[in-house]
């Protein structure tokens, strides 16, 4: 019995010493497994109700952000035929503006008199200021038009939305 403890003590001393050889260390892999227990009713109704709950208020938000979205591309779309509209304008108040200032530097080549020349500066002048005043109007019915029709359905729509999901 010495002898079998001297050779496995010898063996042991030599691996050690033995750069050559080297174990890896052995681990057990973690169970990961649920432990099975058994779960009150209760507790499965009240989760069974938890996740239908959940369930009716996904459909409920999703729904409204389907409708809100609906409601914002027609908006977009309020919005942009808006824009086009005011911008359409605009150019047609730059092109009248332009037309008119031609006209009156073509007059004033025909002035002949110094006094003739401040009758038609003030006649074109006061032309201009009603035309710039009419055209700002426009301008300015358009621009709130163009808000009324953007701003209200939004409104209107998320009111609706939010009653819903509420």
């Amino acid at each position: 019995m010495t002898e079998a403890i001297e050779t496995t003590t010898s063996k042991s001393k030599a691996k050690a010493t033995s750069p050559a050889t080297f174990d890896m260390p052995k681990f057990e892999l973690p169970n990961f497994e649920m432990p099975k227990m058994e779960i009150p009713a209760a507790f499965r109704e009240m989760a069974e109700k938890s996740v239908s709950q959940a369930k009716e208020t996904y459909e409920k938000m999703k729904s409204a952000a389907e409708e809100a979205t609906d409601v914002l591309e027609d908006t977009y779309a309020a919005a942009t035929k808006g824009a086009s509209d005011y911008g359409l304008k605009v150019i047609e108040v730059a092109r009248a503006n332009t037309n008119a200032a031609f006209d009156f530097a073509g007059q004033l080549m025909t002035v002949k008199s110094l006094s003739e020349m401040v009758e038609l500066s003030t006649a074109h002048t006061r032309k201009q200021f009603e035309a710039l005043t009419a055209q700002s109007k426009e301008l300015a019915a358009i621009a709130q038009k163009v808000a009324a029709d953007s701003t209200e359905p939004v409104k209107e729509s998320f009111g609706k939305v939010f009653k819903k999901v509420a």
